[in-house]
């Protein structure tokens, strides 16, 4: 398996590249008024908007630090209902990618009901990266507020 690495801090992550849609640079991101400080905005992907979080913020209350290492990760997100739509996740020092077999990974021990996106560890020669499940990432909240339907007037 292929997975896109990340870091928060000097902290390793991974994401499981077969749900990846895209990498984009840290291109202008529209802020959406009276959102919970991880959604960045919006973006624009190929003429439709694309709700962006921030990684950094939702995981350590800070924002991502603009670097040219710093990427717009576009994944398939199921919405809740009963479709999938692009969602953008902003994360720092998204430039690398390792192969590991998912039996490589091993449960950390650790449960926190704040973290449920975080994943089991695998262990190389650089120390721990941690498999990152963004389908868990939104509280149920969230998730509806960035993916409501269009009404119809």
């Amino acid at each position: 398996m292929l997975f896109l690495l990340f870091r928060l801090d000097e902290n390793r992550f991974a994401f499981d590249a077969g749900g990846i849609v895209g990498v984009l640079p840290l291109v202008a991101i529209t802020p959406i008024p009276q959102t919970p400080p991880c959604v960045a905005g919006l973006i624009n992907y190929r003429g439709a908007p694309v709700p962006t979080i921030d990684l950094s913020l939702l995981a350590l209350q800070r924002p991502a630090q603009r670097r040219l290492s710093t990427r717009i990760v576009l994944i398939d997100y199921l919405d809740g209902r009963s479709g999938c739509r692009v969602l953008g996740l902003i994360a720092e020092k998204a430039i690398e990618t390792m192969r590991a077999a998912p039996g490589d990974f091993s449960l950390s021990g650790v449960s926190n009901a704040v973290t449920p996106y975080l994943g089991p560890v695998l262990v190389d020669a650089h120390g721990l990266v941690q498999w990152v499940d963004p389908q868990a990432m939104l509280p149920p909240a969230l998730r509806d507020m960035l993916f409501r339907e269009a009404v119809a007037e």
